[in-house]
C-alpha cells in the first residue's frame, strides 16, 4: 500500500516545489487508494451508499432530462455548438451538486464524515488529537470500532448558507466561453477548501482569529484542495464516495501537518503550528 501511495503516476498531480501544493493535491488522489485499501472504512460507506446512490441518480437524471438541452441551446448562442455541450454539462453537474449537497445534509452525512476523518487520523497515529474530542476504545480491533461518543460537538464541515448561495450565484460563470468553468471552480474552491479542516481547527481549539490567520497563510493550498474536491463532487452517482474520500484526504493532510507540528520544540503550543505562506518574502 505504501508503494501505491507513492507511485510515480501520482506525480503529475503534484505541483512544482516552487509552489507547494503537493500536500492537498497528492492527498486527494492518494485518499481514493487509501480508502479502498483500508476495509475498516467500508462500513461507513455502506451505511449511506444505497440512499445516496438513489438520491444522486434521481437528481442528476431529472436535471439532465429536463434542463440540459435548454441550457445547451442557450449556451450555444455565446459559446458555439461544440463548447455549449461541454459547458452545459458542467452547468447541470454544478446544479446537481448543489441540490445533492443540500439533500445530503438531510441524511446527516456530516456525522459519517467526522467518523471517516477521525478514524483516518487514528490509523495515522494521531489518536491523542482525536481523544481531545471523543471517547476512544483502544482495545477495539480497528480505528472505526475504536470511535466512541463525541465529548464535544463534532462537525466535519459546518452547513454554510452563504456557501450554497455563492455556489448558485457563481454558476452563471459557466456561460463565459472557455474561461468560465475554471473561474467557477476556483471561486467556489476558494470558499470551500478551508471548511474541510473545520474539524481539525476545533480539535486544536483555535479561536476565530487563529483559524483565520492559519487559513490566510495557506490560502493557495486550501483553494486548490477545494477545487479538486468540487471536481470530484461533480461526478454523477459517485459523489457520495468522493465525499468520503475527500474527508480521508483531509485527514491525511492533517496527519502530515501534525507530524510537522510535533517536530517543533514546543509541539503543545497551538501558536507553533508550522507557518506557511503562499507568497513568502
Amino acid at each position: 500500500m505504501s508503494t501505491l501511495l507513492h507511485a510515480s503516476w501520482l506525480y503529475p498531480l503534484k505541483a512544482s516545489t516552487s509552489i507547494p501544493l503537493q500536500e492537498p493535491v497528492a492527498n486527494m488522489s492518494q485518499a481514493i487508494i487509501y480508502f479502498i485499501g483500508h476495509p475498516f472504512l467500508y462500513p461507513l460507506l455502506r451505511a449511506r451508499l444505497l440512499p445516496s446512490l438513489l438520491l444522486s441518480i434521481l437528481v442528476f437524471t431529472t436535471l439532465f432530462l429536463w434542463t440540459y438541452l435548454p441550457q445547451v441551446a442557450f449556451l450555444a448562442i455565446f459559446h458555439g455548438r461544440h463548447l455549449a455541450w461541454i459547458n452545459g454539462a458542467f452547468l447541470v453537474l454544478g446544479e446537481g451538486a448543489a441540490v445533492t449537497a443540500l439533500l445530503f445534509e438531510a441524511f446527516f452525512v456530516d456525522e459519517t464524515l467526522v467518523d471517516v476523518f477521525d478514524a483516518t487520523l487514528i490509523n495515522e497515529g494521531c489518536r491523542d488529537l482525536v481523544a481531545t474530542s471523543r471517547v476512544l476504545n483502544p482495545e477495539a480491533s480497528d480505528p472505526v470500532k475504536e470511535l466512541g461518543k463525541p465529548t464535544t460537538m463534532a462537525i466535519y464541515s459546518p452547513f454554510s448558507l452563504r456557501q450554497i448561495i455563492e455556489f448558485i450565484v457563481f454558476l452563471p460563470l459557466n456561460f463565459i466561453p472557455v474561461a468560465g468553468t475554471p473561474m467557477f471552480l476556483i471561486m467556489t474552491g476558494y470558499r470551500a477548501g478551508p471548511l474541510h479542516h473545520w474539524r481539525y481547527f476545533k480539535l486544536l481549539g483555535f479561536t476565530k482569529k487563529e483559524r483565520n490567520t492559519y487559513i490566510a497563510n495557506r490560502k493557495l493550498r486550501y483553494t486548490w484542495f477545494g477545487v479538486v474536491a468540487l471536481i470530484l463532487q461533480l461526478v454523477p452517482v459517485l459523489s457520495m464516495l468522493f465525499l468520503l474520500t475527500t474527508a480521508t484526504g483531509s485527514a491525511l493532510w492533517v496527519a502530515q501537518l501534525e507530524k510537522k507540528r510535533q517536530s517543533l520544540s514546543n509541539p503543545d503550543d497551538i501558536g507553533s503550528v508550522p507557518r506557511y505562506e503562499d507568497n513568502p518574502p
